[in-house]
């Protein structure tokens, strides 16, 4: 199917309400197709989302793909039926291979759960067998407006979506950026280990080298470093060093990352991607007479009414009306440690999987990965009835997220901490500022003993630089420094 014919796909599954699409990139140098998406669902709310590409179609499918993740989860949600009760009700009922334990989900360090604690819950499917598989309620929706129950054990969020024009499509979407983002959790932005991919002696496919020669002739030095090759796949980013944003400090803090059996598949998509990132942040939370520059007529007319900051979390909200505030310079030595060089590896050295674009193949290649590995895949289908496009939310109890900002850790990251050294975890009595690890009794065996996370020293490793974590929604920031709530400002 052609990008053109996918694009039309996903616009006719969508449910009413006004759909827009429109490029944005135009607020940036590059020209890179990046493109900013919306719907507005007739009795619902204001969905949005971005995406980029090498060409405006794709940039279109990337974009229109993304809010189809989002419209449908969001649909879903509100149909889903809810089973409450305690985890040990639950296995009582339904076995244990029934139920997911949440004490193998990554909690927050500290957490009050208990197996006999009600929770609302819903049903997923496990991949392998297609059996049904109670999960609390917050790990499938992806905002808390979703929730049924009154005492969630996580914030929801979207990672492990993925949508595609096939089943194959959508879940190898969603378990890339499951592994993305475990992989690179614990080694980039705060926690950024230098590791620079050295892309010299390379044999790079065309579109890669164009997209390299843009940055360069634009003085733009990209820097692409690595995050892991477990599970045979290339986890990567790229940060960029920009001596000329002109008038959108935001763009020194933009990054790309990607996950893929192929070395070349991965650096391309964080080459786009960073592309993508400088734009969105300037048109999310930059100043908004550039936003009307690029965007349609009227648009900001109709999109800035609904924006309300109050449903924002304040950290990420603050966070970004600070950096929104701040010069280019300012920025640039803020997040200095995020384009810092300690060593390199030769790019030729990591994995290159000659790979079938056919999504099935690509799809059951990452589910051997994770299954030789012993991880299970549990699938919520968020599809529309017709399943004219496909939209999927997926599970990978033991695969971790989160634990810079929400501090959700589990034996994958406090064992990967303690490999390191690193004093924000350890074993035994918890000192000051740190926290119990919820895990099962398996888990504290197989690391020696009980755990603990030190939250207080992960927020200081984490300071002001949460925004390149968490960001608040679109125009938000805006509406804070322009309010007149604050003065019209912040002082």
């Amino acid at each position: 199917m052609s990008l053109r014919a996918a694009r039309d796909a996903y616009a006719r599954a969508m449910p009413p309400g006004e759909l827009l699409l429109f490029r944005d990139d135009a607020i940036d140098r590059v020209g890179i197709p990046v493109v900013a998406s919306s719907l507005r669902m007739v009795g619902g709310p204001w969905i949005t989302s971005h995406g980029y590409g090498a060409t405006e179609e794709e940039g279109m499918v990337s974009a229109i793909g993304e809010l189809a993740e989002e419209v449908f989860a969001e649909r879903a949600m509100t149909t889903l039926p809810r089973f409450h009760g305690s985890y040990t009700e639950m296995v009582r009922a339904r076995g244990r291979s029934g139920v997911a334990d949440p004490l193998t989900l990554s909690l927050p360090a500290g957490s009050p759960y208990h197996p006999d604690m009600l929770l609302t819950w819903v049903e997923m499917r496990r991949l392998s067998t297609g059996e049904p598989v109670l999960v609390p309620e917050e790990y499938v929706a992806i905002h808390p407006s979703q929730l049924h129950g009154r005492s969630p054990l996580i914030l929801p969020i979207t990672n492990g979506q993925g949508a595609g024009l096939t089943r194959h499509q959508a879940l190898a979407h969603a378990l890339l950026e499951l592994l993305q983002r475990d992989g690179n959790g614990l080694c980039f932005r705060a926690m950024d280990q230098g590791v620079v991919l050295d892309l010299e002696g390379a044999k790079l496919s065309p579109d890669v080298q164009a997209l390299l020669e843009r940055y360069r002739q634009l003085g733009i030095e990209v820097i692409p470093k690595l995050a892991t090759t477990e599970f045979g796949l290339v986890n990567l980013y790229v940060v960029a060093r920009d001596p000329d944003v002109g008038d959108q400090p935001l763009m020194v803090t933009a990054c790309g990352e990607a996950a893929d059996p192929d070395r070349e598949r991965a650096l391309r998509k964080a080459l786009l991607e960073y592309a993508g990132s400088r734009a969105r942040k300037a048109f999310m939370h930059g100043p908004l007479e550039h936003v009307a520059r690029v965007a349609p007529p009227g648009y900001l007319e109709r999109f800035l009414p609904q924006v309300n900051v109050d449903r924002e979390e304040e950290r990420a909200l603050y966070g970004m009306v600070e950096w929104a505030r701040m010069s280019a310079d300012a920025l640039r030595a803020l997040t200095a440690r995020t384009v810092a060089c300690n060593r390199k590896v030769r790019f030729t050295d990591l994995p290159r999987v000659q790979v079938s674009e056919e999504p099935a193949i690509r799809c059951q290649l990452v589910v051997d990965q994770l299954r030789s590995a012993g991880f299970d895949i549990l699938v919520a289908d968020m599809s529309p009835p017709d399943h004219s496009i496909h939209v999927v939310k997926v599970l990978v109890p033991g695969l971790e997220v989160e634990t810079m900002t929400y501090s959700r850790i589990g034996e994958r990251n406090v064992a990967r901490l303690l490999a390191h050294e690193e004093p924000l975890v350890g074993l035994g009595t918890p000192p000051e500022g740190a926290r119990p690890v919820r895990l099962t009794p398996a888990a504290e065996e197989r690391l020696g003993g009980p755990a603990w996370f030190n939250v207080r020293l992960a927020e200081q490793r984490v300071g002001r630089l949460y925004s390149l974590y968490r960001e608040p929604g679109r125009h938000s920031v805006q509406q804070v420094l322009r309010g007149r709530r604050f003065g019209g400002g912040l002082s």
